[in-house]
């Protein structure tokens, strides 16, 4: 036979083993679903961790770089010019990771600077030396930093020449408008008191043209720098009968007046150790050439332009030390916050040990799994207690509602509301009686229908009819009724 603790409400037990007894009211039995998983309570406890998380990762898509390009194009210079040279070396290192660099001739660095300053023209870098940026622009443009110098050469004939004041009246080549060497050399002669339109008949011949009108008499002095001067053209006049080299006596003044400025000693025999070319020591006077992009350039970019400049240029030459460049020194254009952190501690740890386009893929999946590991790490601690307090808050709420009932049934004047609470702690026992619970949350659920059941006991008793005494129905005295003691005498 079954056992049935009376009053308790153990409903889901049979209460006699009698197959024909009809079953118990309609409260009592027993409908609660056991489930292993609650999946609404599942879905949600874990709905606003879901939530939290896209919105994590919708703010790193949106804040993350996207893949780098895979073509960028570069302003360079004449060609067949030192920027030119240079641009077509760093094409070739980009190609090695699959990068286009697409090279474009200019006039030289000031139109490099107004292309790259201009939204609508479809460049990425420019080579550009100091001192040619003048009024323009430049808001939105960094410096990947100085790659190499671009010293001011001066070749003249007659007699030897020390300041740039003594060709007041000559014939002097200054190159090609829009070309950085025309402007800087403008800056410098102004400075001297030569400007256009004054007795100094200043022309556009460049390069090896104005190489050519010195060797023929056309001019008197040609200055050559940078994107108009080359090797080959540096070599013929140096050789040529007649023509010198100027040695800036006032050099440091210069790089004391122009910051962008630097002062060079070219030593003797530097050209030619045979023929002593030159004879005596040579000062001369240089901008460095800075490797200027916009500031929206990649940031992977960034580092693989640092590391082609490096191969490049790092090596030791006429004119500088090995590894002194790419440098971080920088005049007229701010050093991009990618490049700073590149001269400062070289290139990430995955570029350095993964090819570039892995490095670049792992790169942005690192951006995009951190904020998701900071919001799933504290949500998987957090998740399985919200998820066991919604189960528990349903047989909670029957708690509340038993609690009052039951203070109600200890009032005073309970007995008149009885049947009222004896429906009411029905219907709270037929909804216990309905809910869906998860197993492993049985012995709970079943210790709520005991408490319903202990409620249910107290009420009965208290509500229940007093038993009168068996003596007492004759009782007109009490005294006479009263129960004769006990005891032996």
């Amino acid at each position: 036979m079954a056992y049935h603790r009376p009053g308790v409400g153990y409903s889901c037990l049979p209460m006699t083993t009698d197959e024909n007894q009809p079953s118990g009211p309609a409260h009592k039995r027993l409908r609660a679903r056991f489930v292993a998983i609650s999946w609404r309570d599942l879905a949600v406890s874990f709905g606003p961790v879901v939530i939290v998380a896209i919105a994590a990762i919708w703010l790193a898509v949106w804040l993350v770089q996207p893949a780098p390009p895979r073509t960028i194009t570069i302003s360079a210079g004449p060609e067949g010019s030192s920027f030119w040279n240079a641009a077509q070396r760093y094409k070739a290192i980009l190609a090695r990771n699959d990068i286009t660099l697409n090279v474009l001739t200019s006039e030289g660095s000031r139109q490099n600077v107004e292309r790259l300053a201009d939204s609508k023209q479809n460049v990425d870098l420019g080579l550009v030396q100091g001192g040619v940026s003048g009024e323009l622009d430049i808001d939105g443009l960094v410096s990947l930093g100085s790659v190499f110098y671009a010293p001011i050469s001066v070749f003249y004939r007659g007699p030897r020449v020390t300041k740039l004041s003594d060709f007041t009246g000559k014939r002097i080549a200054i190159g090609r408008e829009g070309s950085g060497a025309r402007a800087l050399a403008l800056a410098l002669l102004k400075a001297n008191g030569i400007e256009p339109g004054g007795p100094t008949d200043l022309t556009s011949y460049d390069g090896q043209e104005a190489a050519q009108a010195l060797v023929d008499g056309r001019v008197d002095a040609a200055m050559l720098s940078g994107d108009t001067a080359t090797g080959p053209t540096m070599g013929k006049l140096i050789r040529t009968p007649g023509v010198r080299l100027m040695d800036f006596a006032q050099a440091d003044a210069y790089t004391r007046r122009f910051t962008y400025l630097n002062q060079l000693t070219l030593p003797r025999g530097v050209f030619d150790l045979g023929k002593n070319l030159p004879a005596q020591p040579v000062h001369v006077i240089s901008p460095t050439v800075e490797l200027v992009a916009r500031d929206s350039l990649h940031p992977a970019l960034s580092d693989l332009l640092i590391e082609a400049a490096r191969e490049v240029h790092g090596k030791a030459n006429l004119l500088q030390r090995a590894d002194e460049f790419p440098s971080s020194q920088v005049h007229e254009f701010p050093l991009s916050d990618d490049a700073a952190r590149y001269y400062k501690s070289g290139k990430g740890f995955l570029y350095r040990h993964l090819p570039f386009w892995v490095a670049s893929l792992a790169d942005r999946i690192v951006v995009l799994l951190v904020p998701i590991i900071v919001v799933l790490i504290p949500a998987f601690r957090l998740v399985p207690s919200l998820y066991s307090w919604r189960v528990k808050s349903r047989l909670y709420r029957w708690y509340g509602a038993l609690i009052a009932l039951e203070r109600e049934a200890l009032a005073d004047d309970a007995h008149t509301e009885y049947k009222s609470l004896r429906h009411r702690l029905d219907a709270i026992e037929a909804a216990v009686n309905r809910l869906k619970i998860p197993l492993a949350y049985a012995d709970q659920f079943y210790v709520l229908r005991e408490h319903i059941g202990f409620v249910r006991q107290r009420l009965d008793a208290m509500n229940a009819e007093p038993v009168p005494h068996p003596d007492s129905s004759d009782g007109a005295d009490g005294a006479d009724s009263a129960p004769a003691p006990t005891g032996h005498a």
